[in-house]
This record gives structure tokens, C-alpha cells and sequence, in this order.
């Protein structure tokens, strides 16, 4: 049997200003991967000066968000009060529990000279003892994350146990992500023994055998040894982790395990009694649907 379960092309979607998103997860072939249950990757996009590619407040609950800039930098803030800057290799993990609201908008630099904006950003589902937690927010730099070197492959462990090396990121569940770059013509054996697992290929596209996985495709991967060669430099990431402990259901920016649990979310944010971010304005109103 193929190491290669499903083939997934991502979907694009141009959410204004010009950024453009994949949206690889959820899908009608998979709901899920581990913990993960939406995965999204924005750009490459110039934005020129005096423009920004600002995300307006905006509530979640029963998720942890990860966003990881490959170039480009924005400002996250959030109902807690943090204030923090992203840069390139960075991880800022936030865990919306019963509710928060964030944003994520251009630096002031970036706002007056323009910036090649091209990130990733995934949702993982909570576990159910964790749904009605208390919101927090992490942020990790670069240069506290594993970097390790296989031959011509390169590995930014973000997040879990692989290669020998485990990254200080405190994710909710066990879970799997890492940033691969391989030469052209390597073949790679992924070193991580981890219950479900799937590879994103952000720039060039690989082999796995036999079935070839182009740029912007999912590869959701069985258990055991899995093999893989690059037909061209390229750049993928590898995520999963621990199978979620129960069906999640998602609708606009909330997920949680009952419909119910929803229903009140969208009503609250529509009364406006989800806790605001200190000086951010505008209110975005749920879809109708």
C-alpha cells in the first residue's frame, strides 16, 4: 500500500486585499489529521506600501491557533491583552478555551514600506477536557526552536518529538508539526512515529512512493516507515499527532464538540459579550449560515 492514503489539491479563496489562501484542511476526504483541523496557508503576496493584509478582530473557541510566517511579519493582539510581533521562524500558539477575540495586522514598517507577506496558519481542535479552559497565548522565538540538518534536508522542528529533538512548544495534545527543506533528488525517510501525520507541500513537489504530490497538495500519510523524494528543491511541512479524542464540529471560527456549544458562541459574538481586544474597533458579524 501506498505511504500516500490521500491525495488532497487545496482550495483557494481570495479573502481581499489580494491575499490569496489554500485551504487544505477540513476537507471533504479528511476532517481531520491528529489534532488538526483546519490548515491554511496565505500568500506569497506583495503587499505595497500604505496597504496591509490586516485580520480584524475575530472570536474562536475549542481551538488552538499556530501561525508561522515563512516571510513578512504582522502584530498579533488579543482579549488578554497581548500584544506580540511574528517574524519568520517564529511560532505564536493561542488557545481560545471558552472564547477570545485576536487580530493580526501589519507592523507599522511594514505598513509604510510594503512587505512579501507568505505564512501558515492551522487550527487544532482542544481536547474535550479543555474546551471551557481558561484562553492563554505563547509566543516562541526562532532561535528557541530545533533546527537540524539530515543530509541535504533541512528541519525547523516547531512543534512535538522528531529526529531526536523535541521542541518547547507546550501544544494542548501530543502533536507533530516541522518545516522540511529538501535538495532535489533527496530521498527522505520521515523520522517521527506519530499516529497520524500529513505533508504540505508549500513550494516544489515530491515523491512518495510513486504517487507525486505537487506544490500546494496534502499528502495524508499511513502509519509506519514513509519514504519520500524531492523532484525539485522544495519545501514542505510535516504535521499530525494523536487521533482527536471525540467528532468536532466547525462553523465560521468556532469548534467544539457540540452543535449546541456553537449556537451559543455565534449568539454571544452577535450580542457582543465575548471580551473585546483593548483599542482594536470594527465588529465583525457572523454569516447568516
Amino acid at each position: 500500500m501506498s505511504a500516500a492514503a490521500l491525495r488532497i489539491v487545496s482550495r483557494s479563496h481570495d479573502i481581499g486585499g489580494g491575499l490569496v489562501v489554500r485551504r487544505a484542511l477540513p476537507h471533504g476526504l479528511a476532517r481531520s489529521v491528529g489534532p488538526f483541523v483546519f490548515f491554511d496557508e496565505f500568500g506569497p503576496i506583495q503587499v505595497p506600501p500604505g496597504n496591509a493584509a490586516d485580520v480584524r478582530p475575530h472570536p474562536h473557541i475549542g481551538l488552538a491557533t499556530m501561525t508561522y510566517l515563512l516571510t513578512g511579519s504582522l502584530v498579533h493582539r488579543d482579549s488578554l491583552g497581548t500584544v506580540q510581533e511574528i517574524c519568520p521562524g517564529d511560532v505564536n500558539l493561542m488557545s481560545a478555551g471558552r472564547g477570545i477575540v485576536h487580530s493580526e495586522r501589519a507592523t507599522d514598517a511594514a505598513r509604510a514600506n510594503g512587505q512579501l507577506l507568505h505564512g501558515v496558519q492551522t487550527w487544532l481542535a482542544l481536547p474535550l477536557a479543555q474546551e471551557e479552559s481558561p484562553p492563554w497565548f505563547r509566543h516562541y522565538p526562532e532561535a528557541e526552536l530545533p533546527r537540524l540538518q539530515r543530509p541535504d534536508v533541512a528541519i525547523h522542528l516547531l512543534i512535538g518529538r522528531a529526529y531526536g529533538a523535541v521542541s518547547p512548544v507546550a501544544a494542548p495534545s501530543p502533536t507533530l508539526c516541522a518545516i522540511l527543506q529538501l535538495v532535489t533528488g533527496t530521498p527522505h525517510e520521515i523520522e517521527a512515529d506519530t499516529a497520524e501525520r500529513a505533508i504540505y507541500v508549500i513550494s516544489g513537489a515530491v515523491d512518495i512512493d510513486g504517487q507525486h504530490i505537487a506544490c500546494n497538495e496534502l499528502a495524508v500519510l499511513h502509519r509506519g516507515t514513509t519514504r519520500l523524494i524531492a523532484l525539485e528543491d522544495s519545501r514542505l511541512v510535516l504535521f499530525g499527532g494523536d487521533p482527536l479524542d471525540g467528532p468536532r464540529h466547525l462553523w465560521w471560527n468556532f469548534v467544539a464538540s457540540t452543535r449546541e456549544r456553537i449556537a451559543r458562541a455565534k449568539q454571544d459574538w452577535s450580542e457582543q459579550r465575548f471580551a473585546l481586544v483593548p483599542d482594536e474597533t470594527g465588529f465583525i458579524a457572523p454569516p447568516d449560515r
